[in-house]
Protein backbone atom coordinates (compact mmCIF):
# COMPACT_ATOMS: atom_id res chain seq x y z
CA UNK A 1 0.00 0.00 0.00
CA UNK A 2 1.27 3.63 -0.79
CA UNK A 3 0.38 7.08 0.15
CA UNK A 4 1.46 9.40 -2.23
CA UNK A 5 2.76 12.57 -1.40
CA UNK A 6 4.03 14.91 -3.59
CA UNK A 7 5.37 15.47 -7.25
CA UNK A 8 9.07 15.75 -6.97
CA UNK A 9 9.45 16.15 -10.98
CA UNK A 10 8.56 19.72 -11.25
CA UNK A 11 7.09 22.58 -9.75
CA UNK A 12 3.72 24.61 -10.56
CA UNK A 13 4.37 27.77 -11.65
CA UNK A 14 1.17 28.77 -9.90
CA UNK A 15 -0.74 28.49 -6.38
CA UNK A 16 -2.97 26.07 -6.37
CA UNK A 17 -6.54 28.06 -4.97
CA UNK A 18 -8.86 25.47 -6.68
CA UNK A 19 -7.42 22.70 -5.13
CA UNK A 20 -7.09 24.12 -1.94
CA UNK A 21 -10.85 25.54 -1.74
CA UNK A 22 -11.97 21.78 -3.10
CA UNK A 23 -10.04 20.56 0.22
CA UNK A 24 -11.50 23.09 2.41
CA UNK A 25 -15.41 22.96 0.62
CA UNK A 26 -15.10 19.01 1.34
CA UNK A 27 -14.01 19.73 4.94
CA UNK A 28 -16.67 22.31 5.33
CA UNK A 29 -19.44 19.53 4.18
CA UNK A 30 -17.85 16.56 6.00
CA UNK A 31 -18.54 18.56 9.02
CA UNK A 32 -22.12 19.43 8.09
CA UNK A 33 -22.78 15.61 7.83
CA UNK A 34 -21.17 15.01 11.53
CA UNK A 35 -23.68 17.48 12.81
CA UNK A 36 -26.57 16.45 10.31
CA UNK A 37 -26.29 12.73 10.67
CA UNK A 38 -27.63 10.29 9.01
CA UNK A 39 -30.78 12.54 7.70
CA UNK A 40 -28.09 14.49 5.50
CA UNK A 41 -26.22 11.92 4.20
CA UNK A 42 -29.53 9.88 2.45
CA UNK A 43 -30.57 13.54 1.10
CA UNK A 44 -27.88 14.66 -0.43
CA UNK A 45 -25.65 10.95 -1.27
CA UNK A 46 -26.52 9.24 -4.50
CA UNK A 47 -29.05 6.83 -4.13
CA UNK A 48 -28.83 4.93 -7.90
CA UNK A 49 -32.30 3.79 -7.84
CA UNK A 50 -33.82 7.52 -7.08
CA UNK A 51 -31.00 9.21 -10.26
CA UNK A 52 -32.16 6.63 -12.62
CA UNK A 53 -35.73 7.32 -11.89
CA UNK A 54 -35.13 11.10 -12.88
CA UNK A 55 -34.90 12.16 -9.15
CA UNK A 56 -33.09 14.20 -6.54
CA UNK A 57 -30.50 14.49 -9.16
CA UNK A 58 -28.85 17.13 -7.85
CA UNK A 59 -27.42 14.89 -5.39
CA UNK A 60 -25.24 14.17 -8.46
CA UNK A 61 -23.11 17.30 -7.75
CA UNK A 62 -23.71 17.13 -3.96
CA UNK A 63 -22.39 13.97 -3.39
CA UNK A 64 -18.90 14.56 -4.58
CA UNK A 65 -18.66 16.39 -1.86
CA UNK A 66 -19.26 14.00 0.79
CA UNK A 67 -17.49 11.16 2.20
CA UNK A 68 -17.98 8.13 4.48
CA UNK A 69 -15.40 8.59 7.22
CA UNK A 70 -12.67 10.24 8.29
CA UNK A 71 -10.32 7.74 6.10
CA UNK A 72 -12.66 8.45 3.55
CA UNK A 73 -12.06 11.97 3.47
CA UNK A 74 -8.52 11.91 4.64
CA UNK A 75 -7.17 9.48 2.20
CA UNK A 76 -9.15 11.29 -0.86
CA UNK A 77 -7.98 14.67 0.37
CA UNK A 78 -4.38 13.11 0.03
CA UNK A 79 -4.95 12.42 -3.20
CA UNK A 80 -6.39 15.24 -4.57
CA UNK A 81 -3.20 16.99 -2.95
CA UNK A 82 -0.57 14.90 -4.19
CA UNK A 83 -1.81 15.24 -8.26
CA UNK A 84 -4.49 18.36 -8.18
CA UNK A 85 -1.82 21.36 -8.06
CA UNK A 86 0.04 20.21 -11.37
CA UNK A 87 -3.08 19.51 -13.50
CA UNK A 88 -4.98 22.93 -11.73
CA UNK A 89 -1.36 24.46 -13.61
CA UNK A 90 -1.34 22.56 -16.03
CA UNK A 91 -5.08 24.07 -16.94
CA UNK A 92 -5.78 27.05 -15.37
CA UNK A 93 -8.29 27.55 -12.29
CA UNK A 94 -11.73 27.79 -14.70
CA UNK A 95 -10.76 24.97 -16.76
CA UNK A 96 -9.23 22.59 -13.70
CA UNK A 97 -12.45 23.58 -11.96
CA UNK A 98 -14.56 22.45 -14.95
CA UNK A 99 -12.46 19.47 -15.07
CA UNK A 100 -12.67 18.34 -11.51
CA UNK A 101 -16.66 18.93 -11.24
CA UNK A 102 -17.23 17.08 -14.74
CA UNK A 103 -15.17 14.58 -13.90
CA UNK A 104 -17.11 13.93 -10.48
CA UNK A 105 -20.47 14.08 -12.27
CA UNK A 106 -19.18 11.87 -15.00
CA UNK A 107 -18.44 9.29 -12.56
CA UNK A 108 -21.74 9.28 -10.27
CA UNK A 109 -23.42 8.87 -13.67
CA UNK A 110 -21.16 5.19 -14.29
CA UNK A 111 -22.43 4.36 -10.73
CA UNK A 112 -25.91 4.92 -11.33
CA UNK A 113 -25.82 3.57 -15.32
CA UNK A 114 -23.68 0.08 -13.33
CA UNK A 115 -26.49 0.06 -10.47
CA UNK A 116 -29.49 1.35 -11.23
CA UNK A 117 -31.59 -0.32 -9.15
CA UNK A 118 -29.41 0.06 -6.23
CA UNK A 119 -30.93 1.94 -3.20
CA UNK A 120 -27.41 1.94 -1.74
CA UNK A 121 -26.42 5.85 -0.71
CA UNK A 122 -22.82 6.59 -2.88
CA UNK A 123 -21.03 9.57 -1.91
CA UNK A 124 -16.92 10.79 -2.16
CA UNK A 125 -14.52 12.99 -4.00
CA UNK A 126 -13.17 9.71 -5.49
CA UNK A 127 -14.99 10.07 -8.73
CA UNK A 128 -13.80 13.37 -9.35
CA UNK A 129 -9.93 12.99 -8.02
CA UNK A 130 -9.91 9.52 -10.33
CA UNK A 131 -10.73 11.98 -12.99
CA UNK A 132 -7.36 13.70 -11.76
CA UNK A 133 -5.51 10.87 -11.60
CA UNK A 134 -6.08 9.88 -14.76
CA UNK A 135 -5.22 13.43 -16.35
CA UNK A 136 -2.23 13.13 -14.27
CA UNK A 137 -1.16 9.90 -16.18
CA UNK A 138 -1.79 11.57 -19.38
CA UNK A 139 0.05 14.63 -18.99
CA UNK A 140 2.60 13.57 -17.09
CA UNK A 141 3.19 9.77 -16.95
CA UNK A 142 7.57 10.07 -16.23
CA UNK A 143 6.80 12.34 -13.18
CA UNK A 144 7.98 10.73 -10.20
CA UNK A 145 5.65 10.97 -7.07
CA UNK A 146 7.39 10.78 -3.51
CA UNK A 147 5.22 8.32 -1.54
CA UNK A 148 4.96 6.68 1.78
CA UNK A 149 4.87 3.10 1.15
CA UNK A 150 3.18 0.07 3.82
CA UNK A 151 5.12 -3.20 3.62
CA UNK A 152 3.84 -5.02 6.16
CA UNK A 153 5.09 -3.47 9.60
CA UNK A 154 7.98 -1.86 7.26
CA UNK A 155 7.33 1.61 6.38
CA UNK A 156 9.82 3.49 4.25
CA UNK A 157 8.86 6.88 1.65
CA UNK A 158 10.20 6.08 -1.54
CA UNK A 159 9.72 7.59 -5.35
CA UNK A 160 7.61 5.18 -7.63
CA UNK A 161 7.11 6.92 -10.97
CA UNK A 162 3.27 8.23 -11.68
CA UNK A 163 2.16 6.00 -14.43
CA UNK A 164 2.75 2.71 -12.27
CA UNK A 165 1.57 4.37 -9.14
CA UNK A 166 -1.64 5.55 -10.57
CA UNK A 167 -2.01 2.53 -12.81
CA UNK A 168 -2.01 -0.15 -9.65
CA UNK A 169 -4.51 2.05 -8.45
CA UNK A 170 -6.68 1.55 -11.39
CA UNK A 171 -6.25 -1.92 -11.33
CA UNK A 172 -7.14 -2.27 -7.73
CA UNK A 173 -10.39 -0.36 -8.77
CA UNK A 174 -11.23 -2.78 -11.44
CA UNK A 175 -10.50 -5.43 -9.05
CA UNK A 176 -13.02 -4.22 -6.40
CA UNK A 177 -15.07 -3.76 -8.89
CA UNK A 178 -15.54 -7.43 -9.67
CA UNK A 179 -15.80 -7.97 -6.58
CA UNK A 180 -18.31 -5.71 -5.94
CA UNK A 181 -20.36 -6.74 -8.68
CA UNK A 182 -20.62 -10.42 -7.54
CA UNK A 183 -22.21 -9.12 -4.04
CA UNK A 184 -26.03 -8.61 -3.89
CA UNK A 185 -25.94 -5.63 -2.02
CA UNK A 186 -22.68 -4.11 -2.24
CA UNK A 187 -21.57 -0.91 0.09
CA UNK A 188 -21.50 2.89 -0.62
CA UNK A 189 -17.94 2.51 -2.19
CA UNK A 190 -18.80 3.59 -5.92
CA UNK A 191 -16.22 1.25 -7.82
CA UNK A 192 -17.71 2.02 -10.85
CA UNK A 193 -17.68 5.86 -10.14
CA UNK A 194 -13.64 5.27 -9.65
CA UNK A 195 -13.33 3.80 -13.10
CA UNK A 196 -15.99 6.00 -14.79
CA UNK A 197 -13.69 9.43 -13.54
CA UNK A 198 -10.33 7.94 -14.51
CA UNK A 199 -11.41 6.91 -17.83
CA UNK A 200 -13.06 10.91 -18.43
CA UNK A 201 -10.17 12.35 -16.80
CA UNK A 202 -7.71 10.26 -19.40
CA UNK A 203 -10.10 11.02 -22.25
CA UNK A 204 -10.72 14.57 -22.30
CA UNK A 205 -7.57 16.24 -20.45
CA UNK A 206 -6.12 17.37 -23.36
CA UNK A 207 -8.57 19.29 -23.96
CA UNK A 208 -8.72 21.38 -21.35
CA UNK A 209 -4.67 21.76 -20.55
CA UNK A 210 -2.73 25.38 -22.11
CA UNK A 211 0.59 24.55 -23.26
CA UNK A 212 1.72 27.76 -22.13
CA UNK A 213 1.30 27.05 -18.44
CA UNK A 214 2.49 23.43 -18.88
CA UNK A 215 5.75 25.11 -20.73
CA UNK A 216 6.37 27.31 -17.69
CA UNK A 217 6.73 24.40 -14.84
CA UNK A 218 9.89 24.63 -13.24
CA UNK A 219 11.14 21.20 -13.63
CA UNK A 220 13.42 19.66 -10.95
Amino acid sequence: MGIPLRDISRRPAHRPVVTVSIIVINAFVFVLELVGGEPFIQRWSVIPANVAAGQHLITIFTAMFMHGGWMHIIGNMVFLWAFGPEIEDAMGPLRYLAFYLLGGVVAFLAQVAAMSSSTVPNLGASGAIAAVMGGFLITYPRDRIKTLLFLGWFVTITVIPAALLIGIWFALQLFSEVGAVAQAQPGGVAYMAHVGGFAFGAITAKFFEDSRRIAAQTLD
